[in-house]
């Protein structure tokens, strides 16, 4: 390849589904709460009682917690949004409390916090400025920590997790320029050197969170596959500083001012084979299980979100007087306010859930995970949206504004744009939708086998009908009757029986609506995104209404007067949330979604481009839609630095 070609790498539908499939985790050797609920068995055994943390990790959490909290106070959030950068010195005191090290064990030197107290920990980083938690989450739960504690050798352990415990900031790096959610198309390669004792690597890498601060990244590239050896996507730990890599710019966005997001050359960087991770070809099978747990990281930083904003409300719309009452006494805005209360409590109980849930070790909370991230993305920007709209024209003003009239300088707009990012970070919504709907109908495609497949001839198919027909004869019987037709069923429960009993019949029609689309559409259910991502979202409700009914008992435990509050907050969520699931199903079969996907077709053809006439783009000739990379040397500056 000559240095002036632009290297893109084409590949086909095919190739690229058989890539994604290749990297999924086909076992399930534990219990999934999710996977059963999607499949019409509504088991509450699995999470209720709410597991809860073990003594020591409780005594250790806790007595973090206050440290960090006393810390995080001493730090100015709004210096960050003004300066667009994280002080050193801020950076310093988190290595000093062992911040880098959250997740990472004892014996390697770092604080050996559980999921949950980690979750917590986000939080309160989250809540200073969402940058710190972005920078943390990054290096903690993405970066080069955790795929080397789940994956890494010993020597790899003992290499590297003392130096990320001590402060050496972290990233990770998949995306490409012309790489998001289709890693096949990946172009970045690691060739071997001829005595096998190395890599070359050769790439360029976007969106690189951390990476302009990195002292160690994991890299994503694809080795060649060559005799005795099967190449493909494989990771590698690579010290930031070595000779040919370059961080050519570093980005600026929306949101999360003070990010330290790039773009990183790689021109024949030397990787020593001692620093890949796994089997080669085992990379994107790494990088999806590291998210299972690490998608976490943002329904952390989503609860937090909903509670600062939720306090702000609170007392903004207790202090506001318009009509001669406190706005939050007028019946528009006490309707926001419910509604911020009820989903705030319910992103705190869909996060602790989760993170007990990965904490036990006994249950695989792949789908619980992803529904987390999924349903915490999308409910935060909603709070944070009605924020926004309660404070009025001052939700819409920037906190150093507010402050040079004498007024409080509350960063509602910030928050707005902060949270944005969620919705794509780790998975966008789109992606995450079928990412789940692949798990949540993977009973199905396993009974329907050739049915499923677009390949499959009509012998085959015939054969694969009348396998289908043994299993739905014996499964789709159990879907008539349940636990949510017995009116004393969940009755421990008190008032919230009811929404349980809701969530088990749902659960039941849920699963027989799927039936029917797989039914329906067979080996073409792929294409019908707006079915699976409704069937996706139903499941995300039921989850995260079992998960609030879960807490507010164990909160009724623990503390009978904080536990009655809880219920009342649960009982609303749940009324909330059920109008949203059912809206989903009636639009299951009623929706323009055959509508939309034929004007979208026809808006990609040109027929309605005189609707854009009247108006001037003035982003046309400043650059192609996705910059084009050629192999070789870095032409740029290097805008990596360090803060120790």
């Amino acid at each position: 390849m000559t240095t002036d070609e632009q290297v893109v790498r084409d590949v086909d539908e095919r190739e690229a589904r058989e890539t994604a499939e290749a990297a999924r985790e086909t076992v399930w050797e534990r219990p999934s709460f999710a996977k059963q609920l999607y499949l019409g068995d509504f088991q509450l055994s699995l999470i209720h009682p709410h597991p809860r943390a073990a003594v020591d990790d409780a005594v250790r959490g806790e007595e973090f917690l206050g440290r960090l909290a006393e810390y995080c106070a001493t730090l100015d959030g709004l210096l960050i949004e003004r300066e667009a950068r994280v002080p050193d010195e801020y950076l310093r005191g988190f290595a000093e409390l062992g911040v880098f090290g959250l997740k990472i064990p004892l014996e390697y030197g770092g604080l050996g916090l559980s999921m949950a107290y980690y979750g917590r920990a986000l939080m309160l980083i989250g809540s200073v400025h969402p940058t710190l938690g972005a920078l943390v989450s990054a290096h903690q739960s993405i970066g080069v920590p955790e795929p080397v504690k789940q994956f890494g050798t010993d020597e790899q352990k003992q290499q590297f997790l003392p130096r990320c415990a001590a402060g050496a900031v972290t990233a990770f790096l998949l995306t490409e320029p012309d790489v998001g959610s289709d890693p096949a198309r990946m172009a970045s390669t690691a060739t071997p050197t001829e005595d096998g004792e190395a890599y070359l690597l050769d790439g360029v890498k976007l969106w690189t969170t951390n990476g302009v601060i990195a002292e160690l990244v994991v890299v994503m590239a694809r080795v060649p596959k060559r005799d005795g050896e099967r190449g493909g996507i494989t990771a590698f730990v690579v010290e930031a500083d070595s000779p040919g890599i370059t961080v050519e710019n570093r980005n600026a966005f929306m949101g999360l001012r003070g990010i330290e997001n790039g773009v990183t050359r790689f021109h024949q960087v030397r990787v020593p084979a001692a620093n890949r991770l796994g089997r080669e070809g085992d990379g994107l099978r790494i990088a999806l299980t590291t998210l299972n747990t690490g998608r976490l990281s943002i329904p952390a930083l989503c609860a937090a979100a909903g509670k600062w904003c939720l306090k702000i409300a609170r007392e903004w719309s207790a202090e506001r007087v318009q009509w001669g009452r406190p706005v939050g006494k007028h019946g528009a805005v006490a309707e926001k306010l419910s509604f911020m209360a009820a989903t705030t409590f319910a992103l705190e109980a869909v996060l602790e859930l989760s993170a007990q849930l990965a904490d036990a070790g006994s249950k695989d909370i792949r789908i619980e995970a992803a529904l987390a991230k999924l349903w915490s993305s999308e409910m935060a920007w909603k709070v944070a949206d009605e924020l926004v709209q309660i404070r009025g024209g001052r939700g819409y003003e920037t906190a150093d504004s507010l402050a040079a009239r004498g007024e409080r300088a509350v960063p509602a707009e910030q928050i707005l744009r902060d949270l944005r990012i969620n919705r794509i970070f780790e998975g966008s919504t789109e992606i995450m939708h079928l990412l789940i709907a692949r798990e949540a109908v993977d009973a199905h495609l396993a009974a329907a086998g050739d049915l499923a497949s677009v390949d499959a001839d009509l012998r085959a198919k015939a054969r694969a009908a009348v396998k289908a027909g043994g299993f739905y004869a014996k499964w789709l019987p159990q879907l008539a009757v349940g636990k949510g037709t017995v009116p004393t069923s969940y009755s421990e429960f008190g008032p919230l029986a009811n929404h349980l009993r809701y969530v088990e019949r749902a659960s039941r029609r849920l699963a027989r609506q799927t039936f029917y689309g797989m039914s329906r559409w067979q080996a073409k259910l792929e294409y019908r995104q707006g079915f699976l991502a409704r069937i996706v979202d139903i499941g995300a409700e039921l989850f995260v209404m079992a998960a609030c009914c879960s807490r507010a008992e164990m909160l009724r435990t623990d503390d009978p007067a904080q536990g009655d509050s809880a219920y009342e907050l649960a009982g609303v969520f749940c009324e909330q949330a059920r109008l949203r699931v059912d809206r989903l199903f009636d639009q299951l079969w009623s929706n323009t979604d055959d509508s939309d996907r034929r004007i979208a077709d026809q808006l990609l053809d040109g027929r309605y481009d005189w609707l854009e006439a009247g108006v001037l783009d003035q982003s046309e000739g400043t650059g192609p839609w996705i910059a084009g990379w050629q192999p070789g040397e870095s032409k740029a500056p290097n805008q990596s630095r360090r803060y120790r």
